[in-house]
């Protein structure tokens, strides 16, 4: 059993960052063990939590206009940015209480944390000691922290003028924090890039793993699929997968006059013609969407869909090493969620396969697409 040693600190440094806009990756290979046991899983969940409640709480000492700075940003919404702050903790605190279970068989990051008070007490104190175990996870660890609270905190401060997947607008969206601990839903976006397509590669794969997901389709998509080819072949493709839609094509849905006839087109299309993969979802392309349309979903009996996880693999984004190790990072600190990667970019046909080997041994759960937003 190795006890990692910290010593008092209060040099939360926040800075020496990239600039606005670039995405958060973490290499995995700073960390000194594979999660080959859930036990290992928990000891890793540890230490992103306490990192990241450590980068969270130095960013509370920044005034509006600093953190507006930070942000490369004219003005913030400081409201949305104290809520977002208070949801972080909450789900901080809880998934920690979850991770500590495992505490009597590894005791590596295990303190004293017993409410919201305790967690902040412990995240102020958070430094690993030179001679640790861990120490070349460490200052990668913080780096990509405070990068991934940057871009959460940037979508707070816009929201809602620019909405996101950051927040909710009601009960008629989901995302995964409703999920069981350990558990978690894989979702593909369609985004904009005509090709490649590999939903035949991905919707494949899953099967073979005996796993599935919910695939997100562009309206006009399907109606090419269609053109082309049998219906019973587009049929086979979606096998034992779930489809929701993401509007006829991909645009932002919060400003476009059709909208809802975009919503509506693909639906439609995607329940008569493949009726045993349709789920009522729509995606929002980029989270984008109106603030008042909870009318408009109840009345057609279709829930918005967000997600929790993005693997920024979006073309000149992330490499697709370096996304699937965002994922598993971010799956570490939140222990349970929707998954959001792209169908579109060949880079999935490399990170999704990693990413479900390395999370074998860990005891982790897969959500089955049928029951992932209820």
């Amino acid at each position: 059993m190795r006890i990692v040693f910290f010593c008092f600190t209060w040099l939360l440094s926040f800075g020496a960052l990239a600039a606005p806009g670039d995405v958060a990756t973490l290499d995995r290979s700073t960390w000194p063990e594979q999660l080959g046991s859930p036990t290992l899983f928990d000891v890793a969940s540890r230490a992103e939590i306490l990192m990241f409640a450590r980068v969270l709480l130095a960013s509370e000492s920044m005034d509006e206009a600093g953190l507006a700075q930070r942000l490369g940003l004219r003005t913030v919404n400081v409201d949305a940015i104290n809520s977002l702050r208070q949801r972080l903790w909450q789900r901080l605190l809880t998934n920690y209480n979850f991770a500590q279970q495992s505490c009597d068989q590894d005791a590596s990051f295990c303190f004293l944390v017993e409410d919201m008070a305790t967690l902040r007490e412990q995240a102020a104190k958070f430094q690993v000691s030179d001679d640790s175990y861990y120490i070349k996870w460490a200052e990668p660890s913080r780096l990509f922290h405070a990068q991934y609270l940057d871009e959460q905190l940037r979508k707070a401060a816009l929201f809602p003028q620019t909405s996101s997947e950051v927040d909710r607008f009601g009960d008629f969206e989901r995302n995964g924090d409703a999920m069981h601990d350990r558990l978690f839903l894989l979702t593909f976006d369609s985004a904009a890039n005509a090709a490649p397509d590999n939903t035949d590669w991905v919707a494949d794969y899953l099967r073979k793993s005996n796993m599935n997901g919910t695939f997100f389709a562009l309206g006009k998509d399907i109606q090419a699929r269609l053109a082309g080819r049998p219906e019973t072949s587009l049929q086979a493709t979606y096998s034992q997968q779930c489809i929701g839609v993401q509007g006829w094509e991909f645009r932002s849905h919060s400003h476009w006059q059709d909208w809802q006839d975009s919503v509506r087109r693909s639906a439609d299309l995607v329940k008569n013609k493949l009726p045993e993969n349709y789920v009522p979802l729509f995606r929002p392309p980029d989270g984008q969407r109106r603030s008042d349309a909870a009318g408009f979903f109840e009345a057609q009996g279709l829930r918005v869909a967000l997600w929790d996880i993005d693997a920024q693999d979006g073309a000149g984004k992330l490499k697709a090493s370096q996304s699937a190790q965002r994922v598993l990072t971010l799956m570490l600190l939140w222990r349970h969620g929707v998954i959001n990667f792209n169908v579109k970019q060949d880079g999935v046909k490399t990170a999704l396969p990693w990413l479900i080997t390395q999370t074998a041994p860990s005891g982790i759960g897969w959500e089955d697409c049928q029951d992932g937003f209820r």
